[in-house]
């Protein structure tokens, strides 16, 4: 992208003991200038729809007023602030990890996580600077679900940070109020008000008298070749893709094979291998076996293609776990950073137990990534859908307690949903959604999946109570659509997380599912569940709208490109 801005270390070091606040002085005798009085509309029209409207006028008013009428320069104002926030709270990772270091294990793993967070929101925000400073306008408006998801993507890479200190009784408390008042919550704050903004552009371009296309996604014609691939999709690519079509294995650069007839016996020394520079799909083929590692695909091994002999022969295990003092980021058997992130015919598992407490199988994180014919195996926090958007198709999930979490776009489309059998004093949760503010891009959406009780649950699935989801954080959002739903789902449906806290906020809801559990009759009554939403809004959901990105601002594109099969609306008529 031409006019890259890169935020080097040095730029780190530089702002170390800055404070971040935006500071505006305002002359009186200008007040009343036509210039302010025409900025401060402006602001306020940027402003208005904002959840912290002082915030929003302090950090925009500092813009020039021969700009003033730019609504592009506001948003690139809520950026710059949002980027030195970032990089105020890497910096006070930083200074917590040299105070603490001799500190106990936990201490020293959450505050690891916590900068490894940080620095990946850092890149989240490069992006949408990138994104601002680069074009116009009407790019913003079209590009608007990547801008959206970049965001979304640092509010909850910012709240994992947070969650990650969860002992009280070793000091982890007061770290993490520490960390809050003295950065992570300006950042989010920040964050949100740029998010807020981006989310309500077409009425702020219209208060600004601009007339911008309406449907950027009516331009997907310009953008795609002949055969309906997107421009940017390279030859290689093509010819991958159509070897994948024909049901022919790509040609792998790395084969992993416990026996030693392949390059590799680990599949992390695959991983290991990625080229520096390297361009293009880099593909590893994990031949059948039991790999017992841990591995984590770093955020620079872009567009990697992993695949194995079928979910049941090719299998990464791990067994970390909560309750022997591993933090929940790093129980992941397997963890992936990196975008562009393609598995098929393999499985993850944690084996740790129901016992165990939280024990990750997967843990996904990369933007536009896509999962078919595997499989993830676990009990609680199975399946962590990190950040960004990610799509899964003709998967097997299993687990007891929120197996499928996250603050991600997630879309698990025609997939067996197993709820397994927990200890004798747990229920079952299917879903724990993390979003934390309500116009983050992100939530859970089930859809043409089939919910059932794995076999040692099914004697006894009407005794344990299982539940479709619980709501993790203040607008947790999860939709069950089109799904055969067994008689194992509790006729309520939803379980609290914590008394009332959330019920108002969340949004919860159903529609054209089947299945005994299907009946919403007895559905709870809370004010942010929707029983039976029309098809208008349940569209809202399908890949087509909800997994939105790259340059035309629709799914479609990024989803071809990843060859997994995958329905752009409804499964069903």
């Amino acid at each position: 992208m031409n006019g890259k801005i890169v935020i080097s270390g040095v730029s780190l070091i530089l702002v170390v003991g800055v404070a971040i606040g935006v500071v505006v002085v305002v002359n009186k005798s200008d007040v009343s200038t036509p210039e302010v009085a025409a900025q401060q509309k402006n602001v306020k029209a940027m402003c208005e729809s904002t959840e912290d409207q002082k915030l929003c006028h302090e950090t925009l008013m500092n813009v020039k007023h021969e700009n003033s009428s730019d609504p592009k320069v506001y948003i690139q104002a809520g950026v710059d602030a949002t980027v030195k926030s970032i990089i105020q709270a890497l910096n006070m990772s930083d200074k917590l990890k040299v105070e603490h270091k001799d500190n106990d294990p936990g201490i020293k793993m959450a505050l690891d996580d916590c900068k490894d967070l940080i620095e990946f929101a850092l890149d989240s925000i490069e992006a949408s600077m990138n994104l601002v400073r680069g074009h116009n306008v009407q790019t913003l408006y079209t590009q608007s679900p990547d801008f959206r998801n970049w965001l979304s993507a640092i509010i909850s890479y910012q709240e994992s940070c947070m969650d990650g200190f969860n002992n009280k009784t070793n000091g982890e408390e007061k770290i993490k109020e520490q960390l809050h008042s003295e950065s992570l919550d300006q950042m989010g704050k920040l964050t949100g008000i740029v998010l807020d903004i981006v989310t309500n552009l077409s009425n702020i371009l219209e208060r600004f008298n601009l007339r911008l296309e309406v449907n950027p996604s009516a331009r997907r014609l310009l953008d795609v070749d002949d055969e309906g691939y997107p421009s940017w999709f390279s030859a290689a690519d093509r010819k991958l893709l159509a070897n994948a079509q024909q049901g022919q294995a790509p040609p792998p650069n790395a084969v992993v094979a416990k026996d030693g007839s392949g390059k590799f016996k680990t599949v992390k020394e695959a991983i290991d291998s990625y080229p520096k520079d390297f361009k293009g799909r880099f593909v590893i083929y994990v031949k059948a076996g039991v790999y017992d590692e841990y591995i984590t695909i770093p955020k620079k091994s872009a567009n990697i293609y992993l695949y194995g002999d079928g979910p049941t022969k090719s299998i990464i295990t791990g067994r970390k776990n909560f309750v022997d003092g591993v933090k929940t980021m790093q129980t992941a058997t397997f963890a992936n950073t990196a975008p562009g992130f393609i598995a098929k015919s393999i499985a993850f598992e944690n084996t740790a137990g129901a016992v165990k407490h939280q024990a990750v199988a997967f843990r996904n994180q990369g933007d536009m990534s896509a999962l078919f014919d595997c499989a993830m195996h676990g009990y609680q926090d199975t399946l962590y859908v990190h950040a960004n958007r990610q799509f899964y198709r003709n998967c097997e999930i299993s687990g007891t307690i929120d197996f499928i979490f996250g603050a991600s776009a997630a879309l698990i489309q025609n997939s067996r949903i197993i709820v397994r059998k927990p200890e004798a004093n747990q229920f079952n949760t299917v879903t724990a959604d993390g979003t934390k503010m309500k116009n983050m891009a992100t939530g859970i959406v089930l859809q043409n999946c089939e919910i059932l009780a794995e076999k040692e649950l099914f004697p006894s699935r009407l005794q344990v109570k299982s539940y479709l989801g619980r709501p993790w954080k203040q607008f947790a959002r999860t939709v069950v659509m089109e799904c055969n739903i067994g008689d194992l789902i509790q006729p309520e449906g939803w379980t609290p997380w914590d008394g009332n806290m959330f019920l108002d906020t969340l949004y919860y809801a159903e529609y054209a599912n089947t299945g005994p559990g299907s009946n919403v009759q007895g559905r709870v009554k809370w004010k942010g569940y929707h029983p039976n939403i029309n098809k208008n809004e349940a569209a809202q959901f399908t890949a087509g709208q909800f997994l939105r990105g790259g340059p035309t601002g629709n799914a479609d594109g990024w989803l071809k490109a990843t060859g997994v099969p995958y329905a752009i609306g409804f499964t069903k008529a």
